[in-house]
């Protein structure tokens, strides 16, 4: 394989998950009980031996920063090539925030350039799969490509979500279409993943820089390159998911507990890295039971487990029940509390006999009615909930909420509510 650069995409603010976004960016998000959601697309590279990759953030970094750190976990940590952390930076007539996709990577031309790579492999820090590269940079060298982009095929009411590629029986994109409000122009979606050749990435990002502070590559460059190079699109048949609301980090988080779940997390051949802490064995007491769940290490189970995901130590006390939920870091679940259909933050405090995801009422969140409304509620990190309360559907615990936050609803929060000030 020629020299490539990968470049991951991490700096996005991921707003539609609600608070769990509000103090991590969106690749930072810990995902099926051990891992952040990042944490594939950098394994992805790795297995693909690909180990000279930049990553390019800049919303509240300081979390991905720490789980990054110089590489380690995914080999990364090398004299040569390895892993570079990049952030935005003032410079003499900019000092502007990447203002889009294509603008991070332009503002990061001259490192670009310093790796002397062939091809440039772009990549979005935020979806879960599992994709060799390496047969995808064969095609894009075989086809003399300036471009590539991966596409699937999507349900065509989903059309709208995604940019649509219109391509002739080469393969070769005759027209892209940026997330179409008519659904007539087909269904094979880019999966945000391409490959360039790296000539030609600085020659159209230098020429698109000029008419757009906002730089794209779905908007902007793709488009332009179709025009003027050779732009093929690389078929990709496999599970891939872009967790970007409250319901699909949920519902993919649940996926994983099938008996065949969509990603095997145990081949040998394809292992998915991650920092992780010395912990402890898992613990379960007399009471304790684990249905159908993942439950990572340093977890002390006590009461009931079913259909959940619960990361590093979490405590689950007697007579606790936790069903249908994902649950954190170091979350304290107090005796007799019930969790049903909701996602709890790292290092938040249920109190004893506490009910969240009470009741039949799904009115949406009177807040985030477009984000939280199908019946999941969720509480931020380090929040405290008070023992005894009921809190309803689609509930929203801002980050650090009090008990006190609790006293104007007294023992009942009704569904929709959102409790704290954000």
């Amino acid at each position: 394989m020629s020299n490539v650069l990968a470049i991951i995409m991490a700096g996005g603010a991921g707003t539609r998950l609600s608070v769990l976004s509000e103090e991590r960016s969106k690749p930072a998000v810990p995902f099926a009980a051990r891992y952040r959601i990042i944490d594939f697309t950098l394994s992805n590279c790795v297995n693909s031996g690909i180990y000279n990759i930049a990553v390019l953030t800049q919303y509240r970094p300081r979390s991905l920063n720490d789980h990054i750190g110089v590489g380690k976990p995914w080999d990364l940590d090398r004299a040569r090539g390895g892993i570079r952390l990049l952030q935005p930076y003032q410079a003499r007539g900019r000092e502007l925030w990447y203002g889009g996709t294509a603008d991070a990577v332009y503002q990061n031309l001259d490192d670009v350039r310093e790796q002397r790579a062939d091809q440039v492999v772009i990549l979005s820090g935020d979806h879960i799969y599992k994709m060799d590269y390496r047969p995808m940079l064969k095609f894009h060298q075989e086809k003399n490509a300036d471009l590539t982009v991966a596409v699937m095929n999507v349900p065509l009411e989903e059309t709208d979500r995604f940019g649509i590629m219109s391509v002739d029986e080469t393969m070769k994109i005759s027209a892209f279409h940026e997330k179409p409000k008519k659904r007539d122009k087909g269904t094979l979606a880019s999966m945000g993943i391409y490959v360039f050749g790296a000539r030609a990435l600085a020659a159209q990002l230098e020429r698109e820089s000029k008419n757009h502070l906002d730089l794209d590559f779905g908007k902007h460059v793709i488009p332009g390159m179709i025009e003027t190079g050779r732009v093929y699109a690389y078929p990709f048949e496999g599970y891939w998911v872009d967790v970007g609301t409250i319901q699909s980090y949920w519902e993919t988080n649940l996926a994983f507990l099938a008996p065949t779940p969509p990603l095997n997390l145990d081949d040998p051949s394809w292992v998915i890295h991650t920092k992780s802490s010395e912990r402890p064995p898992v613990k379960v007491g007399l009471q304790g039971q684990i249905h159908s769940s993942m439950v990572a290490n340093g977890s002390n189970i006590r009461g009931q487990v079913e259909n959940s995901v619960l990361s590093p130590g979490v405590y689950v006390s007697e007579g606790a029940v936790v069903r249908d939920a994902v649950v954190m870091n170091d979350v304290w679940i107090g005796p007799g509390a019930k969790l049903d259909r909701v996602i709890v933050d790292k290092q938040a405090v249920i109190g004893a006999g506490a009910q969240l995801g009470f009741g039949e009422d799904n009115k949406p969140n009177a807040q985030e009615p477009d984000k939280i409304n199908t019946g999941i509620t969720v509480v931020g990190k380090g929040a405290h909930i008070p023992q005894g309360v009921r809190v309803g559907r689609n509930v929203v615990v801002v980050t650090k909420a009090e008990e006190k936050d609790f006293e104007a609803f007294g023992e009942n929060v009704p569904s929709g509510t959102t409790v704290g000030v954000r």
